[in-house]
């Protein structure tokens, strides 16, 4: 394998960032942590999207080169379980309630079998051809949040200050994620949803995108990628109509959220 690019940007600063990238001889990954729903941490020290991430990073960086996708299923599965016992006096509270577990979404490369895993809400590029695995409410929530910004009238300053919007999905998010590992894939400590992780074969000597969904616009190159995405923000910065999402490009940001982008010769 070799890296012809990479870079990750977080939408605050890097400090706060909840993607991460591994790159072994054997795996080469992107990770997103997800945001915070609620205020509580499983880990007093940080952001439950963050420390997602980097229990999934340990996870990929000791792999085994013929680890299997429903393999690495069960282990990270296992080490984010391990983490809600060590840190929580009750971790069925935890498991009872998805919007307050540990949760990530991965897109993995596995040099042995030559495929790419996708589980959850992540990207790539095969040879030039996008793949994503998008939540199923995504684009229904998004739609919600851009009707009721345009319907409102809302300023683009009001809601880069505070996003009205978002106000109004909040629970319809929390309530979509009580179909994790139900009715689609995640990485959040239950059995993962086999049936909504997404195997991609790799032909030989391809060329390999893997990233998180912060490039709303996926392109063959990092300079392509980014430059899309700054023009979206200057033309969008709501991202309720050239780009639906959930949130906006929130005042003092980076961009609307974490991103991260790796691209390699299989």
């Amino acid at each position: 394998m070799r890296i012809i690019e990479h870079s990750i940007i977080g939408k605050q600063s890097d400090d706060t960032c909840e993607d991460g990238i591994v790159t072994t001889v054997n795996h080469i990954a992107v990770i997103d942590g997800s945001t915070s729903k609620t205020p509580e941490r499983v880990n007093p020290k940080m952001q439950n999207g963050r420390f997602a991430m980097q229990l999934v990073s340990d996870v990929v960086s000791s792999l085994p080169a013929q680890t299997t996708m429903l393999q690495f299923c069960r282990i990270v599965t296992d080490a984010i379980d391990e983490a809600y016992n060590y840190y929580q006096e009750d971790p069925d509270v935890i498991r009872q309630h998805p919007e307050r577990r540990l949760t990530c979404s991965a897109a993995i490369y596995s040099r042995y079998h030559r495929e790419v895993w996708l589980v959850g809400d992540c990207q790539c590029l095969v040879g030039g051809k996008w793949y994503d695995n998008a939540k199923p409410q995504e684009a229904i929530n998004a739609e919600k949040r851009s009707r009721y910004i345009i319907e409102h009238q809302l300023s683009v300053e009001e809601v880069r200050r505070h996003d009205e919007g978002r106000d109004q999905i909040i629970d319809d998010i929390i309530a979509s994620m009580h179909n994790q590992n139900k009715t689609y894939a995640v990485i959040d400590g239950t059995p993962i949803y086999i049936n909504g992780v997404k195997v991609i074969s790799v032909p030989e000597d391809a060329e390999v995108v893997l990233a998180t969904d912060g490039y709303p616009f996926l392109c063959n190159t990092l300079a392509e990628s980014e430059e899309r995405l700054r023009q979206l923000l200057v033309d969008d910065p709501l991202l309720i109509s050239r780009y639906k999402a959930t949130k906006a490009y929130m005042e003092g940001n980076r961009s609307f959220d974490d991103r991260t982008y790796i691209r390699f010769r299989a």
